[in-house]
């Protein structure tokens, strides 16, 4: 299903035109490349992360030719500015493992009632960074799990670490509090981080992924992962079907 939004994020355009946005399967190696690309930017600036492809301009992995990949592209420029990957339960059993399972012991994954689909390598382009970008995405994401008859989502959100933690500390005292839940999932950490004492009242933004999957209904399944080549906090979510947001349950009609 191809889907095409109008977004009016003037503030953000001098021009004052919305935007045409159109989400989209990237299926050739083509459109695969534009992905990595935008990856490798994304992830190159705001995390000077070390990145497998660098010396290509490209953030690619063993994972790639195993996912399928969709993204957001915008009509009047023809560029990509939004994308992620996903791996489902077929292919991680070739693989013999889930992206996830890199960073956390999955206790409990395999008794899940229904197939699993690992969401991934989500980036958008800074000035596309608006709930009408977002809702464009999750639109063919939605398609995704329609079409495969999905139960649960899963991934990984990430949270910056330059400050050596206090972010990651502060919005993880929230989430403890308003979004953990082990009943069906408990994600153990395999490099878990630092102890850092803070005041209980420091609060901070959650970054603006991780906000969008708590909005759709996700919950926390433990602690995170200190990812020293992407330097961030990875807090590992897991989104049941039957528990999706009422707002977006409309997304997600043909399955729920």
């Amino acid at each position: 299903m191809t889907q095409i939004a109008l977004t009016h994020d003037v503030a953000l355009r001098p021009e004052k035109r919305p935007r045409r946005l159109r989400a989209e399967r990237l299926e050739d190696i083509a459109a695969l490349r534009e992905a990595q690309a935008l990856r490798y930017r994304v992830f190159s600036r705001e995390f000077d992360a070390r990145l497998q492809g660098a010396e290509f301009g490209l953030d690619m992995d063993d994972y790639d030719p195993h996912c399928a990949h969709i993204g957001v592209r915008d009509l009047d420029s023809g560029d990509l500015v939004a994308t992620t990957r996903l791996l489902d339960h077929h292919a991680a059993a070739s693989l013999g493992r889930f992206y996830s399972e890199e960073e956390f012991s999955l206790h409990g994954l395999a008794h899940l009632q229904g197939p699993v689909l690992e969401i991934g390598r989500t980036c958008v382009e800074p000035d596309y960074r608006n709930g009408a970008t977002i809702a464009v995405l999750w639109g063919e994401l939605a398609d995704a799990l329609n079409r495969g008859g999905y139960r649960y989502l899963m991934g990984c959100a990430s949270i910056p670490m330059r400050d050596g933690g206090i972010q990651a500390q502060a919005i993880m005292q929230r989430l403890r509090e308003r979004h953990l839940c082990t009943e069906h999932l408990r994600a153990e950490p395999r490099n878990p981080l630092p102890a850092l004492h803070l005041p209980d009242n420091l609060s901070a933004e959650l970054p603006p992924l991780l906000k969008a999957y708590m909005r759709l209904g996700a919950k926390i399944c433990g602690e995170p992962c200190w990812d020293p080549d992407f330097q961030v906090a990875d807090v590992f979510i897991l989104l049941k079907r039957d528990e999706l947001c009422p707002r977006y349950a409309r997304h997600f009609k043909a399955a729920v």
